[in-house]
């Protein structure tokens, strides 16, 4: 398609055979309301320009059109190659989960209508009163109280995906958000349902192989904090006379979290094939890397091996009188039985409790970043769940760390490679910094890392030029 311009400072006119000749069309230069302006101010209804733009506008559809059909054809060659790979994916997820899906199907359900019944109720009683149905109740399920007990009614998984997807950015960060969803959401964190008292001890006879009273002088009955996936309980060792805590896995525990989250799996594979754009939020690897952290947070072996790992990291660092992590016993400790130190403190959060302990809670909140950012410089595995409940002022003044279920590593080829990347910002070296991306993992796998500096160098020239 040949493109020409007038002179005289027109707009380039593109041919087409289907379009009249320059000749034919000159006399459209203005387009108005209701027919075509001419050079001297009046209006003409010349009907070769008229013909001109219709068949122009014809063209732009027809392209745009092309385009459209074109990107769909892509798309569902995309898609259709992908097909036998989603459907390997559903097969085995299905087989691993096996009958415990449908029981937890019709959990599921279950919960939905025990939580709406409780609304329905709540409403019909409002109903009689002068004032009216709250306005809390209006929102049906999405209410702060309702939708707090539907994560609890469906059980551990939503729990603790709610405190990491939701609780975590609720009630670790009170003033984003309304106050009332602040105050129902921390109760995620140690107010889950507990277990009877009952079931603990024929866990921790069947775990302990032994009689309890071998092991424990005391263990108080009333659980410090019953969580999503574990409850706390205060006890005496027998002998030493140690305070310590047992965390106890709840039972069933972890088919229920096979379950739920080979079914999130699922619906996140088949969401990434419907509409392949959620795949640049990396919908699925987001959800394997959640399924793979909660299921090692079942596996108490794994989380004693990481509080010995932060203590070594305090101890090689000389930072044993600012901050500390409950010492394990490994003795009367198991896949699902971790006993540990009772440590003696109050969150950080509690401002008016941390006054009373120091002189400048400031200080301690900086101790506290500082021994965790440099745990992720020199110890193995670094706390990935910090919130209130986690992060504790002792007594004595340190620090105490909690909980160390689910942890994260940073591996030695990722920080050189984060190395690399940050003196490149320095020395502006572009295709320094596109290759330490790309070691990194921050991008997809076979790019042109030479086109992606040129990318990176125009968008750092652009934010200098802002500047």
């Amino acid at each position: 398609m040949a493109v020409s311009s007038f002179r005289s400072g027109r707009l380039p006119l593109f041919h087409h055979p289907q379009l009249p000749n320059k000749a034919d069309s000159a006399a459209c230069t203005t387009r108005s309301i209701g027919g075509f302006k001419k050079p001297n101010g009046r209006f003409s209804s010349n009907p070769k320009c008229g013909r001109a733009l219709f068949l122009f506008a014809q063209y732009s559809q027809s392209s745009q059109a092309q385009t459209q059909q074109d990107r769909f054809s892509s798309r569902l060659q995309s898609s259709l190659e992908n097909l036998p790979k989603l459907l390997e994916d559903i097969v085995q997820t299905s087989i691993s989960t096996g009958p415990r899906g449908a029981l937890r199907l019709a959990q599921g359900i279950q919960a939905f209508v025990g939580v709406g019944g409780e609304w329905l109720a709540d409403v019909s009683r409002s109903t009689n009163e002068p004032t009216g149905i709250p306005s809390q109740l209006q929102l049906g399920l999405l209410s702060p109280l309702y939708l707090r007990k539907l994560f609890e009614r469906l059980g551990a998984t939503y729990i603790k995906l709610g405190q990491i997807t939701f609780c975590q950015f609720i009630a670790s960060a009170p003033t984003l958000f309304p106050p009332e969803y602040v105050e129902e959401f921390q109760k995620c964190f140690d107010r889950a349902p507990a277990v009877p008292f009952e079931d603990i001890q024929a866990i921790l006879r069947e775990e302990l192989g032994r009689p309890i009273d071998s092991i424990y002088e005391y263990i108080d009955p009333t659980p410090i904090a019953s969580a999503s996936i574990a409850q706390v309980h205060g006890a005496r060792l027998k002998g030493s006379q140690d305070d310590v805590v047992i965390k106890v896995l709840k039972p069933g525990i972890k088919d229920i979290l096979v379950a739920d989250l080979n079914f999130i799996y699922i619906a996140a594979r088949i969401l990434e094939f419907l509409n392949p754009d959620f795949s640049r939020a990396s919908l699925v690897g987001i959800v394997k890397d959640i399924r793979e952290s909660m299921l090692e947070e079942v596996d108490f072996n794994k989380e004693a091996t990481n509080i010995e790992s932060f203590r070594r990291y305090l101890e090689a660092m000389g930072l044993t009188r600012q901050a500390t992590a409950p010492r394990v016993y490994n003795y009367c400790s198991t896949r699902r039985v971790l006993t540990m130190e009772r440590l003696y403190g109050v969150p950080l959060t509690d401002l008016d409790s941390i006054s009373s302990l120091v002189s400048s809670p400031e200080n301690s909140l900086i101790t506290a970043l500082n021994v965790w950012f440099g745990s992720l410089l020199a110890c193995e595995t670094f706390h990935a769940d910090v919130h209130a409940g986690n992060l504790w002022l002792l007594r004595d003044g340190r620090i105490g760390f909690l909980d160390f279920g689910i942890v994260g590593r940073i591996s030695p080829k990722t920080w050189a490679a984060m190395e690399v990347f940050l003196a490149s910002i320095a020395t502006e070296e572009y295709e320094s910094m596109a290759s330490a991306l790309i070691e990194m993992g921050a991008t997809n796998q076979n790019i042109d890392a030479k086109a992606f500096a040129r990318d990176l160098e125009k968008i750092f020239s652009s934010i200098q030029a802002s500047i």
